[in-house]
């Protein structure tokens, strides 16, 4: 049996490979210009590249609308396979960035969102960092963020990058610790930690040389120094003078109480006793006068001091005749004598005891003399301008004020004895 001829038009239908097989001349390159070509794959959602039409198959005129052909494969399967299911989002405005060319066309970016069911099973959230901040989401590698803040945008480029891009969306950025050592520069960037011999130099710098040591502690030493000064100068100046005024004044009525009260007199006078009270109208001076010239029980407490012990004891103002000699401080201490160098000769200085009042006339004084010149409180002074015995006053104290290198003296003279049953005399009552 003859087997069937090959004719013009006619194929083997059972042979693939075989043009004649296809009926048409050109049907067989259309179908393998139809096959997918794995280099030129498009992206998801996008339409691949017209079908460049066969060098041998003619190209026809078009016949009205003609409908593009369908898809080799679901875009849709195809999304979801490799990225989840996704949520539809509206588009946002894409910016206008004019292309390179220069045409007024813009270029539109197509953004979507994972699932976030589906998101949360892929890769669980990263715990929390230890200062207690939620931390940020970190952009993935190649990936864009849109305007506002908007949902990231795909990156372009190869099937590899994309699947790393998809991997990476939805990740979290972990905040860096509170307590991190290396602190942060000027420009944001971390400084470079110092290597240990750095940080030597650098606790050496900030040490302070021996040299500014010992100034600060010099300089903290006079300033502690002149502050006890200043607290001393403070004490002598002042304190002392308010408490001998206070001592004195209570000394004062305590001898008045005892005449009020007619105690008796004794023969001789303790040492510190206050026994006579001398008033120096021109300077306003009242001052108990004490027995004899102690510092401490005496001159210290404000009082007045009686010249009774040997070998300088001295008349009393009683006596018919004698230097009835007292000593007081000029600075500090309540300083009674302190102006006495103001007195003039006919000034009145009246003494007060317990039976009379004794006036006396300032008649001369002598400006500075030797602590050692014990004459000048002898029955008759010789530079008192006294020339025989009779009832004298002496008053003596420091000079120049604020110091004891010298002696300043006063002297007067008795000019008249009045019983106090006869009132006070008239250099009080004026």
């Amino acid at each position: 049996m003859t087997p069937p001829r090959h004719g013009t038009g006619a194929g083997r239908q059972d042979d693939p490979h075989d043009p004649r097989a296809y009926g048409d001349p050109g049907a067989f390159e259309a179908a393998v210009d139809r096959l997918p070509d794995p280099l030129n794959d498009p992206l998801p959602g996008h339409q691949g590249p017209p079908p460049v039409p066969s060098r041998r198959q003619a190209p026809q005129a078009p016949q009205g609308p003609q409908q593009a052909p369908p898809e080799w494969y679901d875009p849709e399967g195809y999304e979801r396979d490799w990225y989840g299911q996704q949520e539809p989002v509206r588009q946002a405005p894409a910016e206008s960035v004019p292309p390179a060319d220069g045409s007024a066309e813009p270029r539109t970016e197509v953004l979507w969102r994972v699932d976030p069911a589906e998101e949360a099973a892929r890769e669980p959230d990263p715990e929390p960092s230890a200062g207690g901040d939620a931390p940020e989401s970190a952009e993935a590698p190649g990936e864009q963020r849109g305007p506002s803040s908007g949902p990231p945008v795909p990156a372009t480029g190869g099937r590899a990058e994309r699947r790393r891009a998809a991997k990476g969306r939805g990740r979290r950025r972990s905040a860096p610790p509170s307590g991190s050592g290396s602190a942060a520069g000027t420009d944001g960037a971390p400084a470079k930690p110092m290597t240990r011999m750095e940080a030597r130099r650098a606790a050496k710098a900030a040490k302070d040389s021996p040299a500014v040591v010992i100034s600060r502690v010099v300089g903290e030493l006079f300033i502690t120094l002149g502050v006890l000064m200043l607290l001393f100068v403070t004490y002598q100046l002042w304190w002392t003078n308010v408490r001998a005024d206070q001592i004195a004044g209570r000394e004062t009525h305590k001898i008045q109480d005892g005449w009020a009260k007619g105690a008796g007199k004794p023969e001789a006078f303790e040492p510190g006793q206050g026994f006579a009270i001398i008033h120096i109208p021109k300077l306003d001076v009242v001052t108990p006068i004490a027995e004899g010239t102690s510092k401490e029980k005496v001159l210290d407490r404000g009082m007045v001091g009686h010249y009774s012990e040997e070998p300088l004891r001295t008349a009393m103002p009683e006596d018919e005749q004698g230097n009835f000699a007292l000593a007081g401080h000029r600075n500090t201490h309540g300083e009674p004598f302190r102006y006495i160098n103001r007195l003039r000769p006919g000034d009145p200085i009246v003494v007060e005891t317990q039976d009379a009042y004794y006036t006396y006339e300032m008649t001369s004084e002598l400006a500075q003399t030797s602590p050692s010149n014990v004459s000048v409180i002898g029955p008759v002074p010789p530079q008192s301008g006294f020339t025989k015995p009779g009832r004298y006053i002496t008053l003596t104290t420091c000079t120049p004020e604020f110091t004891s290198t010298y002696r300043l003296i006063v002297w007067g003279k008795m000019v008249d004895e009045r019983p106090r049953s006869k009132g006070k005399p008239d250099a009080l009552v004026g």
